[in-house]
C-alpha cells in the first residue's frame, strides 16, 4: 500500500466542570467563555485515516456504518484543511469506533475530532504542536480542543482563532478522580450540541451565565489546585445548573432531563449528607457523571448498577490527551473500511 497515506490515532472524551456552551463565532468555534475539563481515560475513541489515490470522494465509517450528510461535513472541515496546509490534495478514508456510547451526552465528538486530527495530520505528514492541534481539532467540535493535552485541561475561549486553545492545567496524576457515569438513555438526542450551541443567545440566561464565568472558573482552579473536595463540588454542580438553565429557557427548549436524571441528582446530595465524597454534573444530555474521590469510587459504582432506572455504568479516571496508536494495532478498523492491509500488517 505505498500510495495510500494512513495513520492512527486515539483520544479519550472529557467531563467539563465549568461548560462551554454557546460561541461568539460558530464558524471557527470560538466559545462564549473558557472552561475546564478532565479526560475520561477508559472511554476512547480510536480513528483511522487513509489518505488514498484511488478514491474518489471522502468516505467516513463509524461503528461499521457509513455516515453521510452532516457527520461526514463536519470531518471534510478538517479534511479540508489538512490538504490545504499539506499540499497532498486526496481524498480520504475515515473509520471510526468508539467503546461508549455516541451522542447521549458523553461528549462523543470531543474525542472523535481530537483523533481526527491527529491523524490526519500525522498521515498527511505533518507535525503540528499542542496548541495548533487542539485548535484544529476544535474547528470539528469546540470541546474536542479539550481532549488534546492530557489530564486536568482548560480551553482558553481567547478572542481570535490564534489564541483559543486547550492546555494541561494539571496532569493526570495530580489528582485520584473518578467519574462514574451513570446512562440513564443511550438514545441519541432530539438536538446536537451543535444546534445546542446556536440556540444559546437566546436564553435570557446566557448573558448571565457568562459573565460569571471568569469567578466560576478562578475558583474551580483553585479547587483542583488544593484538591479541595468540597470546593470542587459546589462550583461543579453551580455550573450545571447554569447550563441546563440556558438550555431550558433557549429557544427551542431543550429539556434533556430524564426522571432517572433528577433522581440521582437527588441522591448524589443525599450521599454528601452522609460524608462522601460526590457531585455531579451533566453535559448536554440526560446521562449524570457522578464525580468522587478514589476511596469512594468502587462505592459508587456498586450503587448505580444495583440501580433500576440506570442502563449502564461508565468509570473513568482523568486521562492522557489524544496519541498516534501504531498501525498494527488498527487492523480491524482497515478492514472495516474494506481497506488493503499494508504489507508489513499481513
Amino acid at each position: 500500500m505505498p500510495a495510500m497515506l494512513a495513520a492512527c490515532a486515539e483520544a479519550h472524551p472529557n467531563i467539563a466542570l465549568i461548560k462551554y456552551w454557546g460561541n461568539r463565532d460558530h464558524r471557527i468555534n470560538l466559545p462564549a467563555n473558557s472552561s475546564i475539563s478532565f479526560n475520561l481515560d477508559g472511554l476512547v475513541t480510536r480513528t483511522l485515516v487513509v489518505f488514498d489515490p484511488h478514491l474518489n470522494q471522502d468516505r467516513l465509517v463509524i461503528n461499521g456504518r457509513e455516515r453521510y450528510r452532516e457527520p461526514l461535513k463536519r470531518v471534510q472541515r478538517i479534511l479540508a484543511w489538512v490538504r490545504e496546509h499539506s499540499g497532498k490534495y486526496l481524498y480520504a478514508h475515515v473509520i471510526s469506533v468508539n467503546n461508549f456510547p455516541m451522542e447521549a451526552g458523553i461528549a462523543s465528538s470531543a474525542s472523535a475530532f481530537a483523533a481526527l486530527a491527529l491523524a490526519a495530520t500525522k498521515a498527511a505528514g505533518m507535525h503540528l504542536d499542542e496548541r495548533a492541534l487542539s485548535r484544529l481539532a476544535r474547528l470539528g467540535s469546540g470541546s474536542a480542543c479539550r481532549s488534546v493535552p492530557d489530564g486536568f485541561v482548560e480551553w482558553r475561549a481567547g478572542v481570535r482563532d490564534e489564541d483559543s486553545y486547550a492546555f494541561t492545567l494539571f496532569p493526570p496524576e495530580y489528582w485520584d478522580l473518578w467519574d462514574c457515569i451513570a446512562v440513564v438513555s443511550a438514545a441519541s438526542k432530539p438536538y446536537s450540541s451543535k444546534e445546542g450551541h446556536r440556540f444559546a443567545e437566546t436564553s435570557p440566561i446566557q448573558w448571565a451565565r457568562v459573565t460569571d464565568a471568569p469567578r466560576r472558573l478562578e475558583w474551580c482552579r483553585q479547587a483542583l489546585k488544593n484538591r479541595d473536595f468540597q470546593a470542587l463540588a459546589e462550583v461543579v454542580e453551580l455550573d450545571a445548573h447554569l447550563l441546563h438553565a440556558v438550555m431550558q429557557t433557549s429557544t427551542p427548549s431543550l429539556l434533556y432531563w430524564e426522571p432517572a436524571t433528577v433522581a440521582l441528582m437527588h441522591q448524589v446530595r443525599e450521599w454528601r449528607k452522609q460524608g462522601w465524597n460526590v457531585a455531579y454534573t451533566l453535559d448536554a444530555g440526560p446521562n449524570v457523571h457522578i464525580l468522587c474521590t478514589s476511596d469512594f469510587a468502587m462505592r459508587v459504582e456498586q450503587e448505580l448498577q444495583a440501580r433500576p432506572d440506570v442502563q449502564q455504568v461508565l468509570t473513568a479516571r482523568p486521562g492522557k490527551g489524544a496519541r498516534l496508536v501504531p498501525l498494527d494495532l488498527c487492523r480491524d478498523l482497515f478492514r472495516q473500511g474494506n481497506l488493503p492491509l499494508p504489507t508489513d500488517l499481513l
